[in-house]
């Protein structure tokens, strides 16, 4: 730490660490570490909380991809909580319905909700807690409630028409509009935990794990959402009422799976990714594109550092839109596209003037394709005025040096309408399919979308570290910068977190209604006027933002020996705790 002011402290001890963008989520997570928990049991722990304290970030109908570093099997692993399409989501379904694309609210963008299984894999498999511990915590601030931030109560207010007169389900749980600091209650939600605790007693811990999976996947939990996906007209953003394509056969028949992550090497450290059917590559990219320049030498907050960032983040998402999409539908040439040739070559690209092109390459001798973007439809009046769905993110280390770093996110109270009894509603990820056929990312049955969701770690000479934010299309920028701030100019996590951040909307957007803002930069005002001009003279076309608007980072770190933690005071609502 190099004694510049933060915010906060940069947390340090050797019990444990928790990071999240919720203080209850981290305070139970700590809680979980304190009574004999690992950082797994933690993880899981503050998973369940995030979806009763911030259920316009996420919920139990939503996903959760989840990195973490097993100090026992000394490997860095991947749980894929991406549930996929249901089996009848066609392109052709969705033309018959006169849809050019995926609605961003509603029945029909619903996947398979993911974080449940993903998080009770992780559980099973690496934590030591019962399912009863952990789920605890979320359960009694369910039943008895829990404080309100202003974030919930917006997006409650934004929605009241359309619940009032579309979504009775979620009338009946969020309206009146609440107030920031009422204390609120999802008796539901806590019913339907209790209900799988209970059908899955008996047995050992791990078979009462399994018979949870089931009672979710297989059980009530989703003939309840099966039966409501079928029968029931939703209005979503497209102006009209759909039903659902989700079936109980679709939920039976997935499964949250462990995979080895996607990595590469940058300046002594090891990064860790998820695969190509989330955007986490692009990140490495990024980090190849980099490696090119000599950015120690420009300044952190310099106008040059942000405009050859933002060139190559240009560069890499453009990729993005080409390539990534699910690997088990599509070949994506991942090799080529992180290998060394590829990044020089690419590189070379990168001019003093901001490019409005999107530019992607062609790894391999491939020719790239990118989609056709439907000009942005009208806004259908009466369907509500959902906010880009927003994320939460968790980070963990324990004294035995296992790390986690999450990001669940997906089943927003404004995204889909609430299921009666089940107190939660279904996630919207499938707008991030393309309805145009033979692209990486387009629709097909039983498939991944293409998620935003993107936690790293990264490793170096016994260090280890886990971080990320929420954000979609941003993640792998603000995550990007911060990394860069610690490797080139040696701040601490909790000065990095708080320097001032940056990105671009350059490249088509993931959420509907999927436009891009070619050469737009948004960055928070602290960088200073002069820094602003420079940008805007390079072509740039540079929004100035709030000067703590950007960004919600947390991380999570040991070196072996000293544990450390760090939150983001954006929002005011992330926390780490720690001993």
């Amino acid at each position: 730490m190099t004694g510049t002011f933060t915010t906060r402290p940069e947390l340090r001890g050797t019990f444990g660490m928790v990071a999240s963008t919720h203080w209850l989520a981290s305070a139970a997570a700590m809680a979980a570490l304190e009574r004999g928990g690992n950082a797994f049991d933690a993880a899981v722990t503050a998973g369940f909380v995030l979806q009763v304290v911030e259920p316009h970030m996420n919920g139990p109908g939503g996903e959760a991809p989840i990195l973490f570093y097993s100090a026992e099997r000394d490997e860095v692993l991947v749980v894929a909580g991406q549930g996929v399409a249901p089996a009848a989501a066609t392109t052709e379904r969705f033309r018959e319905l006169g849809l050019e694309l995926v609605p961003g609210t509603g029945l029909l963008p619903a996947c398979v909700p993911g974080a449940f299984d993903a998080w009770l894999l992780l559980l099973r498999d690496f934590g030591s807690l019962s399912l009863a511990e952990v789920l605890e915590p979320a359960i009694g601030y369910a039943e008895r409630g829990y404080p309100l931030v202003a974030g919930i109560c917006d997006a409650i207010a934004r929605m009241e028409q359309l619940f009032r007169q579309e979504w009775p389900g979620s009338a009946e749980l969020y309206l009146p509009v609440p107030a920031a600091g009422d204390l609120f209650r999802n008796r539901d939600l806590a019913a339907t935990w209790r209900r799988v605790l209970e059908e899955a007693r008996g047995g050992s811990r791990e078979q009462e794990i399994d018979s949870a999976r089931d009672a979710f996947y297989r059980g009530f939990v989703a003939e309840a959402i099966a039966s409501f996906a079928a029968e029931t007209e939703v209005m979503d953003s497209s102006g009209r009422r759909h039903r659902g394509l989700l079936t109980g056969g679709d939920l039976a028949s997935w499964q949250a799976a462990l995979e080895p992550p996607v990595e590469r090497d940058y300046h002594g450290w090891r990064v860790f990714k998820t695969g190509p059917w989330g955007q986490g590559p692009v990140f490495l990219q990024q980090l190849g594109l980099l490696e090119r320049f000599d950015l120690g030498s420009l300044g952190r907050e310099s106008a040059g550092l942000v405009h050859v960032v933002v060139e190559c983040a240009k560069l890499a998402f453009a990729d993005r839109e080409a390539w990534y999409g699910d690997p088990g539908f599509f070949e994506v040439p991942l090799d080529d596209l992180l290998s060394p040739v590829y990044a020089e070559e690419r590189a070379r690209l990168v001019g003093e003037e901001a490019s409005g092109e999107l530019r992607p390459g062609g790894p391999g001798g491939r020719e790239p394709r990118l989609p056709r973007i439907p000009a942005p439809p009208a806004a259908a009046p009466g369907t509500g005025e959902p906010g880009r769905g927003d994320t939460c993110h968790v980070d963990v280390v324990d004294r035995h040096g296992n790390l986690v770093s999450a990001t669940p996110s997906g089943g927003w109270l404004d995204g889909s309408p609430v299921i009666p009894g089940l107190g939660f509603c279904l996630g919207t990820r499938g707008q991030m399919f393309w309805l145009e056929e033979g692209l990486p990312s387009s629709l097909e049955p039983r498939k991944r979308p293409r998620t935003t969701l993107s936690p790293t770690i990264a490793r170096r000479d016994g260090e280890t570290l886990a971080f990320g934010t929420p954000g979609g299309d941003q993640q792998d920028q603000w995550s990007l910068v911060f990394f860069l701030s610690l490797v080139h100019f040696g701040l601490g996590l909790q000065e990095a977190i708080d320097a001032p951040m940056f990105h671009t909307e350059h490249f088509p957007e993931s959420f509907y209604p999927r436009q891009p803002r070619p050469r737009t930069l948004q960055l928070e005002s602290r960088f200073g006027e002069e820094v602003v001009g420079e940008l805007s003279r390079r072509g740039h076309l540079v929004e100035p933002q709030g000067p703590w608007s950007l960004g919600r980072l947390s991380a999570a770190a040991t070196d072996g020996k000293i544990l450390r933690a760090a939150a983001n005071p954006r929002g005011m609502q992330g926390y780490a705790v720690g001993r």
